[in-house]
Parts: structure tokens; sequence; C-alpha cells
């Protein structure tokens, strides 16, 4: 399955959630993995982004469907990121892959 790169910024909504109940990142893995995507790994970052997802999804259309229900909740914005393993990236370049 494709692999996703989710960066996330929370609003003042969100902030005050994670103060109080930062539990919450994990109901919305909970939530996140019900539409069948698969949170490989998660980050919390300091910088212009608050969250870095690294997530497994069946297909594209699956993880806009995450990225709009996620924002549609009004309290984060995401950018979302199609991520190439790098030895698929040198073969699809011609290269040769070393095993």
């Amino acid at each position: 399955m494709p692999i996703f790169v989710m960066l996330s910024t929370l609003g003042p909504d969100g902030y005050a959630t994670m103060r109080d109940n930062p539990d919450r990142l994990r109901q919305v893995n909970a939530d996140v993995e019900a539409m069948g995507v698969k949170v490989l790994s998660q980050y919390a970052l300091l910088g212009p982004y608050d969250f870095l997802n690294i997530l497994d999804a069946p297909d594209e259309v699956t993880m806009s469907k995450v990225a709009t229900t996620l924002s549609a909740r009004g309290t984060l914005k995401t950018v979302t990121l199609t991520a190439v393993d790098v030895e698929d990236y040198i073969r699809g370049m011609g290269g040769r892959v070393e095993m």
C-alpha cells in the first residue's frame, strides 16, 4: 500500500483539546484506522507543524477522505504528501537496486 506523510497544524480548539485531553490523539488514530488507514508512526513537532504522521493507505482516494474528514472537524489543518521508498525511486529512475 502507498505510504503518505501527513503534517498537521492545530487550531485554537485543537490546542485546547490537547491541553485538556492529550489522549484524544489515540482516539483520532482509531478514527483514522477505522477509515482503512494504518498509522505507522507519529511525532509531535516543534516549528510550523505540530504533528507528523506516517500513514499506510490503500490509495489516494482513501487518504483524501482521511484528510478531509479530519480537517472538517475544524481543529486542525493538514498537508498530505505521497512518500516513495528510495529503492523504488532508484528502480523507477532506471538505477540499479542493491540487495
